[in-house]
């Protein structure tokens, strides 16, 4: 029983529409990692069963709700020590920035797609492994916390250790972090930020805007202790951190690791997967890491590609079919992937779904591209079609 437990984590929804509640437990029913404990509508029942069920790790909560709202809901938990995470869900994205100056792991704007639900869901399963980890590697970090940081640039631009979260003063204040990050301990010549990041600008005002940004970088890391990382060197600017945890060098890290994807190795696998939560610097679009960002996405798709090779020779097309389904919605034009759809319905018998990834991949090449699929396509196509009938 006690493995069983270890196996999912605790959720309760918090929001005064039932419709809501319908929608994310449907779409949190598809998450094995969770299970749902608990609906409520108002937040003085959540925080009553949240008192009883101190083992819950995540509430989803409503930023707007009649009474107490979602966020006078998140500061009196984080007064009361509740160990509970939360992530806000609104229908309002301007709520975002004031909803960080509290201790929340996330916010979902509506409607909420499955991605970035697994992506909020993923944050909590991470952060809860950290609280479980064993005595002793827990000794170890009371004496690194400090100087150890984590960073999670995959799908977001944040920043945490032992203190807190950074609370961005700036948009542009993000940016210059993500930039430094990228050539750490590398001094970055101010000439060439201007130009990265101010560029479009005068030169007198971008120089003042680098001024401002960089006060306001500093501004934001100094509640973490992290003030001095941000180092002034030869007119220009460095960040040195120390062994800091960054999560696409992490990815990346364990990607090359595994060389090959096997039965014995399946599971790992899976769950480096899971480590590519979102693009690099998330939906920021920095014109500066363009090619470090496409880089990354080319490796998680090849990553998933072989993975899913291996889960379809394992008979296991629900999770193979999981995957590339993401990969296609990330690159609905990559004809691998299309390929490893439709053998997949061909081996569960489904020409149905068969013809519909076939057709809908011929028509979007002919709107948007104006041409047709290649031979090899329409040969495997013809090809699978037949093996159907043939097995009927």
């Amino acid at each position: 029983m006690a493995e069983e437990r270890r196996k999912f984590m605790k959720v309760i929804l918090v929001d005064d529409e039932r419709t809501i509640h319908l929608i994310l437990s449907k779409m949190l029913l598809k998450l094995p990692e969770v299970h749902i404990v608990g609906t409520f509508t108002d937040t003085k029942s959540a925080a009553s069963f949240l008192s009883e069920n101190p083992d819950v790790a995540l509430a989803f909560v409503d930023l707007s709700m009649p009474g107490e709202t979602g966020m006078e809901f998140a500061a009196r938990m984080e007064a009361s020590g509740s160990p509970v995470q939360i992530v806000f869900v609104t229908s309002h994205k301007e709520f975002a920035l004031e909803a960080y100056d509290l201790s929340v792991l996330d916010y979902l704007v509506k409607p909420v797609s499955q991605e970035r639900l697994q992506r909020a869901v993923n944050r909590a399963l991470d952060n809860r492994r950290v609280n479980q980890s064993s005595p002793l590697s827990a000794q170890v970090s009371v004496s690194t916390s400090l100087n150890r940081v984590a960073l999670t640039m995959l799908g977001n631009v944040a920043v945490s250790n032992e203190s807190g979260r950074v609370k961005w003063i700036s948009r542009k204040c993000a940016e210059l972090f993500a930039y430094l990050l990228l050539y750490q301990g590398k001094r970055i010549p101010r000439s060439r930020l201007v130009t990265d990041i101010f560029g479009g600008m005068h030169r007198t005002n971008a120089e003042s805007n680098l001024n401002t940004t960089v006060y306001q970088l500093r501004k934001s890391l100094e509640p973490l202790g992290l003030r001095e990382v941000v180092r002034s060197e030869n007119n220009g600017y460095a960040l040195e951190l120390k062994e800091p945890m960054i999560d696409y060098l992490a990815f990346e890290k364990q990607v090359e690791k595994l060389q090959a994807i096997d039965l014995g190795n399946i599971e790992t696998a899976l769950q480096i997967e899971r480590l590519y939560t979102g693009d690099l610097f998330g939906d920021k679009a920095y014109v500066w890491a363009i090619h470090e960002t496409e880089r990354y996405a080319k490796l998680y798709a090849s990553f998933v590609k072989r993975l899913a090779e291996v889960l379809i020779s394992m008979q296991d097309t629900a999770s193979a079919s999981r995957l590339l389904l993401k990969l296609n919605k990330r690159n609905p034009f990559e004809e691998s992937v299309i390929r490893q759809l439709m053998t997949i319905h061909e081996m569960t018998g489904d020409k149905k779904g068969l013809n519909a990834v076939y057709t809908d991949y011929v028509r979007l090449l002919s709107r948007e591209l104006g041409i047709r699929p290649s031979s090899e396509l329409i040969y495997l196509y013809d090809s699978l079609v037949r093996r159907i009938a043939e097995k009927k």
